[in-house]
């Protein structure tokens, strides 16, 4: 099993405690723990997740505890490390009053990151209307991040949303942006930056010496020589050339839609897409049970599901842990090498 000194265990948080969050985080620990895997504590609601696996008559004991005790534990039982909100939401019926729980859970596990009491972040869906309904002003999970990263860390830093199976890695470069307004986001600076950002990450926690990126057009048939769209001759094609020149090793902008195949896959470690949809439609299509979301351009090792919280499913024993058990795996991986860079 993996932890030890040098690597404490991963903070994991429970999400939308209304959504499938609580129930894969039971089959997680089930599947994680009986295969020796990396171990990790919940922070939640303890009551919430008892009632939540008598319901789905998932025999699977629960003990409070806090990080210090969580490795020791977890061969036992899923070690949670209880919420001071209170949670009243059931599942599948969101509760906006829960938002506080679902906040101050992502907060704790940075914090504990920023303590070294936990090694890597891994979150549980939230469901951001809900949120935005209490006053949230992130657009989600990613940005959020950015902020606990200056005020645990001091550090003003660029997050950037990764979309990782062993499959294929996508980037989108605007993020959660209505699709009416990309062209107006997308800026030389920001694709150079995302770009500078991939790369470095790359080569220090994936481990790749030279990662290759592909960057995909943003128009039909990447503009077409300019009758479809600018943004390639404008925008797309100056960014690359910036980041040759600092020898990150580039190519496109391609057609998004002769990217994705898997003979293309073979000649890029990552492909960097315009917009959330581009990138994200075709790895869900490819890896939807096995894609984890990871936040690059943090100081600390941040992973997800690539899922939302299902909320339509919740309760009903029906979710899937595969991509949680995937986030979970690759938090640990990529935790090992922050740690020792």
């Amino acid at each position: 099993m993996t932890g030890g000194q040098n690597a404490p265990p991963l903070a994991l948080t429970q999400g939308d405690p209304s959504g499938i969050g609580p129930e894969i985080t039971l089959k997680a620990w089930r599947d994680i723990r009986d295969k020796a895997g990396p171990p990790f504590f919940v922070i939640g609601d303890p009551v919430q997740f008892e009632e939540v696996a008598r319901a789905l008559g998932l025999a699977l004991p629960l003990r409070l505890t806090n990080a210090a005790d969580a490795e020791r534990v977890f061969p036992e039982a899923l070690p949670v490390i209880a919420l001071n909100a209170p949670v009243i939401g059931t599942p599948g019926r969101p509760a906006p009053a829960d938002c506080a729980a679902t906040i101050e859970a992502i907060e704790r596990a940075v914090e504990m990151v920023a303590n070294r009491t936990a090694s890597a972040v891994v979150t549980n869906p939230i469901a951001k209307d809900v949120l935005y309904a209490t006053g949230f002003r992130h657009p989600g999970h990613t940005e959020f991040l950015g902020e606990l990263a200056l005020r645990h860390f001091g550090e003003d830093a660029h997050p950037v949303m990764m979309l990782w199976s062993p499959e294929l890695a996508v980037v989108p470069a605007t993020i959660h942006v209505p699709l009416a307004e990309v062209a107006a986001n997308l800026t030389r600076e920001l694709l150079v930056e995302t770009g500078r950002i991939v790369a470095k990450d790359m080569v220090q926690r994936f481990g790749i010496p030279a990662p290759r990126l592909a960057f995909c057009g943003m128009n039909p048939h990447a503009g077409e020589g300019g009758s479809l769209g600018r943004e390639e001759i404008d925008i797309i094609a100056p960014a690359l050339e910036d980041l040759r020149r600092e020898r990150v090793h580039v190519s496109g902008p391609f057609p998004a839609d002769t990217l994705f195949h898997a003979g293309a896959r073979g000649r890029y470690d990552a492909v960097i897409a315009m917009y959330h949809d581009q990138a994200l439609i075709p790895i869900k299509t490819i890896a939807f049970d096995s894609a984890v979301n990871v936040t690059l351009g943090l100081p600390f090792v941040r992973t997800s599901p690539d899922h939302g919280t299902a909320f339509d499913i919740a309760g009903q024993g029906r979710a899937n842990p595969s991509s949680l058990i995937a986030a979970i795996t690759l938090g640990a991986r990529l935790a090992r090498t922050h740690l020792v860079r």
